[in-house]
């Protein structure tokens, strides 16, 4: 045999053996491609429905983080009636009464008012049924609220009746605090309904940071805690703040992803090309859902921009020009990612040397307060229309706007201007006095104080008429450029006069100044500023 022909019976040796390893060698191959692509796809699984999860577990958060501006503006709407009323039972009964009572039209089984200075006695009164919080645990609880700048909140979980208080103190005399209780189940079971946008989800509500069973506020389980696949968010909440536990019932994704690494290993290298189709549709659902979370995103972008837009379109877009003054106005929000809120100011010209300035401040957030602050604006350009005095004016806005009725009530000061005579009528409708500065000195104007627009109607308001010198600077505000927490307010009204005297600013500078001081103190609340100023005798 030729070396020619051994060569060729060794090839054609290989050439049979080719195909017996070629199997194995491709089962070797398909078995670890599959092997691989199935722990690949229940890693992205588990991945996947982790996500998703934590993304669930994140929109419920946002539904209680959504709930607290609500309950916060009830409760620190009837503690500031309360402190303007000097604790009036019969007005506070007929603000606080939709708040109370059984039934979801209701959000508190139980709406109280307190003097912090009687606590022992007791409530001075009681709307729905009588409040689980004892006068021994009143007094610790309301000194907290009397200190924090939010809601508090005290879990009664263990109660005969669990509950879940709320309490807001109102600032300055008389200290008045406001409670408020919602019932939970007495086995804090609360299952979620079957058409809700999170059934097929389990829940466990904490108070708290904690996770333990006597801080249990709401489940969706017999028997917590929650087992499985977990995701967990601690949510503020007033003063303290809320963990929520979820766990799902069933793949968020769907079964498919959930049995996929199964059929990857039973199909082999078959099921390998179909997975490559449904992990690119799976790819396609998870961007198709981040787009919608993006679009919410932009959604809620947009509307919050509007609203932004809408406050700012209720605002004057420039003064007018009264010959003889200088004229200058601010308004800055006050905490970024809040609705609009109902702070204004207005310059409305009664002829050629009288002006008529007006500052407002609604209570309450949203589109409701921007509402309601552009009717009482418009309204008062109207009555103004027709020469009523701002004691009239007032008078017929008390008529226009009720807390009973609205839920909202307004502070509102008038000044009227007459510019050759250098003298200013002021009528207050609860609002604070507006700041004179003078060669040196600044002295708030004193004025009879009536009751806020909508607290009562019919109300009668009184005017102040002073004369300025020739160079006075006159001031008006809303009460975000003062008020704080953490003092009262005749301290920080203190603070401006000396904040106004620090320097000889040009009005534009002095506006920007005490509006930067206000932020510089953390300041919660819109302010909106309008100032005038009087040439010198030097200039005139």
């Amino acid at each position: 045999m030729s070396e020619q022909d051994l060569e060729r019976e060794i090839h054609a040796g290989d050439a049979e053996r080719w195909p017996d390893w070629l199997p194995l060698a491709t089962l070797v191959v398909g078995l670890a491609l599959t092997a691989a692509l199935a722990i690949a796809s229940a890693v992205q699984f588990r991945h996947n429905e982790q996500r998703l999860l934590n993304l669930r577990v994140r929109d419920v958060g946002s539904v209680f983080t959504a709930a607290l501006p609500e309950i916060q503006t009830s409760l620190a709407s009837a503690a500031e009636l309360a402190a303007a009323t000097n604790g009036d039972v019969r007005k506070f009964r007929g603000y606080a009464a939709p708040f109370a009572g059984t039934g979801p039209s209701h959000p508190f089984v139980s709406v109280s008012l307190w003097q912090r200075s009687r606590i022992a006695r007791g409530p001075l009164t009681v709307l729905g049924a009588a409040p689980e919080l004892s006068a021994a645990a009143a007094g610790p609880f309301f000194a907290t609220a009397a200190r924090e700048s939010k809601l508090s909140v005290i879990g009664l979980l263990h109660a005969p009746t669990p509950r879940v208080g709320y309490a807001y103190a109102a600032q300055g005399p008389g200290g008045y605090v406001v409670y408020a209780s919602s019932a939970i189940p007495a086995n804090h079971k609360s299952p979620i309904q079957a058409n809700s946008a999170f059934s097929g989800l389990d829940y466990a509500l904490y108070l708290g940071r904690s996770q333990r069973p006597r801080d249990l506020l709401l489940t969706s389980v017999d028997h917590p805690p929650l087992t499985g696949r977990r995701a967990s968010d601690v949510v503020p909440f007033g003063n303290t703040s809320l963990t929520l536990i979820l766990s799902a019932r069933h793949p968020l994704a769907g079964t498919l992803p959930q049995r996929l690494p199964w059929i990857i290993g039973i199909v082999g290298a078959l099921v390998t090309l179909a997975f490559s189709a449904i992990a690119a549709r799976l790819a396609a659902r998870r961007r198709y859902a981040e787009r919608l979370a993006n679009e919410n995103r932009r959604l809620y972008a947009e509307q919050r921009g509007i609203a932004q837009t809408l406050q700012h379109a209720l605002l004057p877009q420039e003064l007018p020009r009264i010959e003889g003054i200088e004229m200058g106005a601010r308004y800055s929000p006050g905490v970024d990612g809040v609705d609009v809120g109902g702070d204004w100011y207005d310059v409305i010209p009664l002829g050629p040397d009288r002006v008529l300035l007006v500052v407002g401040d609604v209570s309450g957030r949203g589109l409701p307060a921007a509402t309601t602050m552009a009717a009482l604006r418009y309204a008062i350009r109207g009555y103004a229309a027709q020469h009523d005095a701002p004691a009239t004016i007032l008078t017929k806005l008390s008529d226009l706007v009720s807390v009973s009725r609205d839920g909202q009530l307004a502070t509102v000061l008038c000044a009227v201007l007459d510019v050759d005579r250098r003298e200013i009528t002021v009528t207050s409708a609860g609002h604070l006095p507006p700041l004179v500065i003078d060669d040196g000195h600044a002295d708030y104007i004193r004025s009879e104080v009536g009751l806020p627009v909508g607290v009562e109607a019919g109300e009668k308001y009184s005017s102040a008429t002073v004369t300025v010198p020739p160079g006075a600077t006159f001031l008006a505000f809303t009460d975000g450029l003062v008020e704080r927490r953490d003092e009262p307010i005749s301290e920080s009204l203190r603070k401006l006069r000396d904040s106004a005297l620090e320097e000889r600013d040009d009005l534009a500078h002095l506006l920007d100044r005490l509006v930067r001081g206000s932020h510089s103190h953390a300041a919660e609340d819109d302010i909106a500023i309008l100032g005038l100023r009087w040439p010198s005798s030097t200039q005139s």
